[in-house]
């Protein structure tokens, strides 16, 4: 961005935030921009704040390209970015932006101050102020297309998980109901959040006619997920299942309470969407959101929305993930912005 003139960026700038609010304004009136949204998501996987998410969106259907795996440049004795996997960025391409944090340590008397304000500040244990956001500016990031050089995988989680199983080789693709061989996985996820996990029969109690049901009570704290329905939407479910207790929908929720309505319903059906695309499973059947009377305009509701889909799904692939390689390509701005400054979109 230090080409641009002053003139130039605030003009940039300008345009970044009018069309983020016009793509937020159609998420939020049009369940089918939510559904094109999520798949898009899923393609890109969850490691993108809402906020560059929708900014990588937008710049990529301006040039008519589907974009698959971003990472910048790189520094120039190869440690980072695409010159660190023996890619080059070829002359003329034209980087994507996405906004990524500033971090510094402030000085105690700017944390004082920030905190009079009403601002949180990380502290150290000693006291000392902690290395925090303190703002957001334009960087660059290219996408694999615009690339030449070594061979390169995305490293999925899916293809982690694929390498995993095959004793560090990349195997063949997996075939059967269910390729992703993540649902113990998912159980073992569901348990160690103090539920306990059931396969029963439909008609069962709490279970009825659903293919899945999570319910919070006193002394109860089961998931039960129908016995009789295929592999691939075992996983589904569970994961749909997973989805209602890591987005927090069962806190203060009674015992044989419906925990399937409106947003709710939305956002466990998304994070289920985004986790079984990135772990190979194809769950396109995707009808439910035409259902929900979704956020009617609410454009509050809409990204508040999103910002828990794309968090939790983050935290179940990362959970999923089997090497403890962090799953963010490159820093990216977080969901969370400074407190005090919500004009501009991050």
């Amino acid at each position: 961005m230090a080409k641009l003139s002053t003139q130039d960026r605030q003009a940039l700038l300008a345009k970044i935030q009018a069309d983020f609010d016009a793509r937020l304004a159609a998420l939020a009136a049009d369940p089918l921009q939510w559904i094109e949204f999520i798949e898009q998501v899923a393609i890109f996987g969850a490691h993108y704040s809402v906020n560059n998410q929708i900014l990588l969106m937008l710049q990529a259907e301006e040039r008519g390209i589907t974009p698959r795996y971003f990472l910048p440049y790189g520094r120039k004795d190869r440690t980072t970015g695409w010159l660190s996997h023996g890619r080059q960025v070829r002359p003329g391409e034209r980087a994507f932006r996405i906004w990524a944090p500033i971090t510094r340590r402030p000085s105690e008397q700017d944390a004082q101050q920030w905190e009079a304000e009403g601002r949180t500040v990380r502290r150290e244990q000693d006291g000392r102020p902690a290395v925090q956001v303190v703002g957001f500016s334009l960087a660059a990031t290219f996408d694999i297309s615009q690339t030449d050089g070594a061979a390169f995988t995305p490293p999925t989680v899916q293809y982690k998980r694929r390498i995993q199983a095959a004793g560090g080789r990349a195997p063949e693709l997996l075939t059967g109901d269910d390729p992703t061989g993540a649902y113990d996985d998912l159980v073992g996820l569901i348990t160690a959040a103090g539920y306990t996990f059931e396969l029963a029969a439909p008609g069962s109690p709490y279970l009825g006619a659903k293919n899945g049901v999570t319910v919070t009570g006193p002394g109860v704290h089961v998931v039960k997920v129908r016995d009789d329905i295929s592999t691939a939407q075992r996983t589904k479910t569970t994961v749909h299942e997973l989805a209602h207790i890591r987005c927090g929908h069962t806190a203060g929720a009674q015992a044989g309470g419906d925990l399937h309505r409106g947003r709710q319903e939305t956002e466990a059906e998304s994070v289920a969407h985004i986790v079984c695309t990135a772990l190979g499973l194809d769950s396109r059947a995707y009808s439910d959101a035409y259902v929900l009377g979704w956020a009617d305009g609410d454009l509050d509701l809409v990204k508040s929305c999103a910002t828990t889909v794309l968090r939790v799904a983050r935290q179940i692939l990362h959970d999923l993930t089997p090497s403890p390689a962090p799953l963010e390509p490159h820093p990216a701005a977080d969901d969370a912005s400074p407190a005090g400054d919500s004009s501009t979109a991050r």
